[in-house]
C-alpha cells in the first residue's frame, strides 16, 4: 500500500464512520448505537474472514470507530446544547 492510498484510506474512513453514524443517530434517535453496530461489524467481518488485520489494516479501520465515535459526540452535544432535531 502506498502512502497516498494509506492517507486518502484514513480520511475516507474517517468520513465515512462520521456521516453513517450521524445519519444513523438522527434517524435512530438514539447517541451511541451506531457506535455498538460498527463494533458489530467490524468484529463479524473479522472473525468471518478469520485473518489477523495487519498494523496498516488496524489504523484505518480504527479511524473509521474514531470518525463514528465522533459523530456520537457531536450528537450528544447538540442535544445537550437545545437542538430538538436531533
Amino acid at each position: 500500500m502506498s502512502l497516498l492510498q494509506f492517507v486518502v484510506s484514513i480520511v475516507l474512513f474517517t468520513v465515512l464512520g462520521f456521516g453513517i453514524g450521524f445519519i444513523l443517530n438522527m434517524i435512530l434517535k438514539t447517541t451511541w448505537f451506531p457506535v455498538v453496530i460498527a463494533l458489530g461489524v467490524l468484529v463479524g467481518a473479522l472473525v468471518y474472514q478469520k485473518v489477523v488485520p495487519g498494523i496498516w489494516d488496524a489504523v484505518i479501520l480504527g479511524c473509521g470507530m474514531a470518525g463514528t465515535v465522533a459523530s456520537g459526540w457531536t450528537i450528544h452535544t447538540l442535544r445537550k446544547k437545545g437542538y430538538r432535531m436531533f
